[in-house]
Parts: C-alpha cells; sequence; structure tokens
C-alpha cells in the first residue's frame, strides 16, 4: 500500500473509522423512525434539542468553503479577506430574530418547506412555491457540487496517484448519500454532531499549527509584516476585494446562508423557539473565533511558506493574467484552495513527529467532515423541495406518506450522481469552469439571498403582495444570472464592459437583491394604493408576529 502524501497509514485508519460511523449513524436514524412520513424523514419529528440544533446548524454554515476556500481565498488575496469572518455574528443574529419566528410559524401551520411559507402566505400555490423552489435547486446543487470538490482536493493531497481526485469525490459522494437516503433527517442532525464537533476543533488546530510551524506568535507575525505590501492592504493582491465588496459580500453572505432551505428546515426542526435563541448565541459566539482565529492564519502562513512572488519579485501568472500559486502548491488558479493541506501535510510531521502526523490527519478529517456535513444538509433539503414542492403538489397529490419518502430517497442518488459527474467533467477541463470554492458558494448563496425581502416582509411587515413578491424574485434572479459566469458563457462580450463594472462594484447578490426588493416594494405599493386589500391579497394567509 502507497504512503499516503507521508503522513504513513495513520489517515486510512483514521479515516476508515470515521466513515464507518457515519454509516452506522445511518443505520441508527432508519431504525430509530417513528412513522415513514415526510415530516419524520425530513424534520425528524420537529424535536431537535438545542446541542443537537447548534451543531447541525454550524455543520450546514461551515463547510469546505471555511476550511478550504477561505484559507485559499486568504493566501491568495492577503489579510483583507480575512475580514470576512464578521459575517459570522451577523448570521447569528439571523438565527436569533428569523429564525424563531419560522419555527414557530411552522410548527403551528406544519410547514415542510420554505416554499410552503411563503406561497401560503402569498396566496400564490403554484408561481411562488416553484420559484422558492428553483431557488434552493440553485443554491443546493452548486453547494453539494464544491463539497464533493473539496473531497477530491484532501484525497490527491492526501492519497497522491492516478485518478486520486475522482476515487475522494466519488467517495465522499457515496458515504454522504447512503447515510442521507437510510436514515434521513435524524441521521443527517446525528452526524453534524460529530463533522460538528470535528469542525471546531479542525478549524482551531489548523490555526495554531500554522503560528506553531513558523515559530510561535511572534515570529509568524513578523513573518506576515514582511508580505508584498498587496498581501496586507484592500483590495488584496489581485485587486477584487475593495471594501465596498467585501462589506456586502460578508452581510448578504451571512443572511443568505440562514435562510437557505437546509438552513430553513433546520428552524422547523427544533423543539422550541428558546432552543434557536440559544444555538444562535453558541453558533455567533464559537465560530467567530475559529473563523478568524483558525483557518484564516493558514492563508497568511501560507504566504510566508509558500510565496506568491517568483525569484525576480514578480506574480507567478496565467497567459490570461490570472494568479498563480506556488507550485509546490498547485500550477492552476484554481489550486489555491489546496493551501492548509499542503501546510498540514509538509510540515507538522515534520515539526511533531509521530504526534504531527495524527494532528494533520485529524484535521484533514475535519475537513472531510466540513464537506460531508454541507453537502448531507443540502442534499436532504434539495430532496424534499423536489418531492414536496414538486411532486407532491402537481404530479402526484395522491401519493402515500411512504412513496413520497422513497422518492425523495431516489431524488438524493440522482441529484448526487449529477453533481459527482459535474465534478469530475469540470476537473478534466482545461478551464475547469467550477474554479475557486470560494467564487462558486458565494455565487450559490446569491442566489438563496433572493428570498430575503419576501422572508423579511412575511415576518416583520406583512404589506407585500402576490404579484410584487413574484415579480422581485423573478428580477433579482435574472440580474444575478447576468452577473455570473454562465451568461458570459452563453452570450460572449454582450454588455461585457457594464456587467464587468457592476461586479467590480458591490457583490452579485446586492445587485440582485437590490432590484429584487425595488421591485418588490414599487409593485406591492402601487397595488395597496389602487386597490382593495383583500383583492390584492387574494387567498394569503395571516401570519403571527
Amino acid at each position: 500500500m502507497s504512503d499516503p502524501g507521508g503522513l504513513g497509514q495513520t489517515p486510512y485508519v483514521i479515516l476508515g473509522l470515521y466513515l464507518g460511523l457515519l454509516l452506522i449513524f445511518g443505520i441508527l436514524g432508519y431504525r430509530r423512525r417513528q412513522s415513514e412520513s415526510e415530516e419524520d424523514y425530513y424534520l425528524a419529528g420537529r424535536s431537535q434539542g438545542w446541542v443537537v440544533s447548534s451543531l447541525t446548524i454550524m455543520a450546514t454554515f461551515f463547510s469546505s468553503f471555511a476550511l478550504l476556500g477561505a484559507p485559499g481565498m486568504v493566501y491568495r488575496d492577503g489579510v483583507v479577506f480575512a475580514l470576512f469572518s464578521l459575517n459570522v455574528p451577523v448570521a447569528g443574529v439571523a438565527i436569533y430574530l428569523l429564525g424563531a419566528r419560522i419555527r414557530r410559524i411552522g410548527q403551528d401551520r406544519g410547514y415542510l418547506t420554505p416554499a410552503d411559507m411563503i406561497a401560503d402566505h402569498y396566496g400564490s400555490p403554484v408561481g411562488l412555491r416553484l420559484l422558492v423552489a428553483l431557488v434552493g435547486l440553485l443554491y443546493a446543487v452548486p453547494y453539494v457540487v464544491i463539497q464533493i470538490q473539496a473531497g477530491g482536493i484532501l484525497s490527491q493531497q492526501l492519497f497522491p496517484g492516478t485518478n486520486a481526485f475522482e476515487i475522494g469525490a466519488g467517495l465522499l459522494a457515496a458515504i454522504t448519500m447512503v447515510y442521507v437516503t437510510i436514515g434521513g433527517m435524524r441521521s443527517v442532525a446525528w452526524t453534524d454532531v460529530v463533522q460538528g464537533g470535528l469542525l471546531v476543533a479542525g478549524m482551531l488546530l489548523a490555526g495554531i499549527a500554522a503560528v506553531a510551524v513558523l515559530g510561535g506568535p511572534g515570529p509568524f507575525f513578523e513573518a506576515v509584516a514582511k508580505l508584498p505590501p498587496k498581501s496586507l492592504s484592500a483590495p488584496g493582491t489581485t485587486g477584487r476585494w475593495t471594501p465596498e465588496l467585501l462589506f456586502t459580500a460578508s452581510l448578504f453572505a451571512s443572511l443568505g446562508s440562514m435562510i437557505q432551505p437546509a438552513q430553513w428546515m433546520r428552524f422547523y426542526a427544533a423543539r422550541s423557539d428558546d432552543v434557536l435563541r440559544r444555538s444562535a448565541l453558541i453558533f455567533a459566539a464559537v465560530l467567530t473565533l475559529c473563523f478568524f482565529f483558525g483557518v484564516m492564519l493558514v492563508g497568511l502562513g501560507g504566504q510566508v511558506l509558500y510565496p506568491l512572488l517568483d525569484a525576480v519579485g514578480e506574480y507567478r501568472t496565467t497567459a490570461t493574467g490570472s494568479i498563480l500559486p506556488h507550485p509546490s502548491v498547485g500550477s492552476t488558479p484554481g489550486d489555491f484552495d489546496q493551501i492548509l493541506v499542503v501546510v498540514l501535510k509538509n510540515h507538522l510531521p515534520e515539526l511533531l513527529g509521530p504526534a504531527g502526523v495524527i494532528l494533520a490527519t485529524l484535521i484533514l478529517v475535519a475537513i472531510m467532515a466540513a464537506a460531508m456535513s454541507t453537502a448531507d444538509s443540502n442534499l436532504h433539503a434539495l430532496s424534499a423541495l423536489i418531492t414536496h414542492d414538486v411532486y407532491d403538489q402537481f404530479i402526484r397529490p395522491e401519493a402515500s406518506q411512504q412513496q413520497r419518502t422513497w422518492v425523495g430517497r431516489g431524488l438524493i442518488v440522482a441529484v448526487t450522481v449529477l453533481a459527482l459527474l459535474l465534478v469530475i467533467i469540470a476537473r478534466r477541463s482545461d478551464s475547469n469552469p467550477l474554479g475557486m470554492i470560494v467564487i462558486l458558494g458565494l455565487l450559490a448563496i446569491a442566489f438563496s439571498t433572493q428570498l430575503l425581502p419576501m422572508t423579511v416582509d412575511m415576518l416583520y411587515l406583512r404589506r407585500g403582495t402576490r404579484q410584487g413578491a413574484i415579480a422581485g424574485l423573478i428580477a433579482g434572479l435574472m440580474t444575478i444570472f447576468l452577473l455570473s459566469p454562465f451568461w458570459s458563457m452563453i452570450a460572449g462580450a454582450a454588455f461585457g464592459g457594464v456587467l464587468g463594472s457592476m461586479k467590480k462594484m458591490i457583490d452579485i447578490g446586492a445587485w440582485g437583491l437590490l432590484f429584487n426588493t425595488g421591485l418588490f416594494v414599487a409593485i406591492s405599493w402601487c397595488q395597496r394604493r389602487n386597490q382593495d386589500p383583500s383583492a390584492v391579497q387574494g387567498a394569503r394567509s395571516q401570519v403571527e408576529s
């Protein structure tokens, strides 16, 4: 058996034990089911306590985005991206203010998905239900893709060899698919408890390890202070992260991540409002500490250990001008995401001997946990969206509860296979359209952020109308599509100058929200002014404050 990345056989043993534990949780989740109903399979009977709720919300929020993508972005752009960690307290506030109300209304009305609540409130059983389900799809598929991609990156670094990326991506996808399919929300939540603990420990240990490799806090910060000026100031090495762009990306990434379908369903599954309020406080305190004093230090230490400047003081770039990482880290712009794995694998065993091998392996397992905990949550939520909001409502309303849960299981398998194929095809493409993890993650979050105007109106204001909600949501989604890489792939350089300037000003999710909210407010105000409120609202439900 080959030596896995210089760490001996330890990774085989620890990864094997970890994956075996996840399968056990899948079986236990299936055996503990109370019924074959959709509510039991998707919401675990709405009975989760604060420990499970806080850890599953943490694990769903922090994915390979945090343990691979964020250090990779700090390694590429410098200290400016470390400020992205400020999005975590904002996300905690969102759980506190939005989550408890969503849970209470969902419990009272028996809602299963976000579309249930939104469609009922605005009296739109077809249009808004399908649009909200589409938003969930546009968020969940990219997020599942980047988690599977992370499994491939980890495998490629740990077990170098032919097809290591494909094997690692396939293994992560298969194990996740199996325990989610078998056990539903119970299995997902229980595995998230383990994965959330590993995630917190892994983030802090990674930061400590990066500082230790450079000789301790003093030498670490002395070395960081000598980095190129671009790495220590805004807008960073690539010039991407202007203050406006960083602020809007941080703000709306946190809000979008808290109202995406998987988190919304975790609010429904909590036992009480107090459970969610306590979870919000734990979330904000623990993850801010982990993010800022954990993995962000890895990116800065990575620039010291693996400089971006070549021997003559120039940045390594591609033919098109994109900055490249150090050759020891990778050879493409997407390889910045590998910096944490490279630092741990190459330096901890040398620094700590056998203890370093074990520590490095545990942190790498935490990366696997981060990827799987987000992949399982989004696969599970996506299954609920398609099954409950499309199949149950429009294809086969007469289907039994057992038939519906088995359709949901089949969808989990199908989406997993699709996401794995997308990852492998993109990997073998010369241009790799999936790019860096953070870029794809922020695009997915931009789509989910478009639910924010309706969510705030529904929970607090209750002034919007069905037509305004539909028009605003469509406008927001179209804006993001035009500003995303998909438009340039289809239309080439059409409107490239204008769209390029817009993308440099603020985050694309913020642009979408701007057009979304403007149209939503304008149409709702006009209708309320010119028509009788009962005619405007139609079948809209009165939601409790």
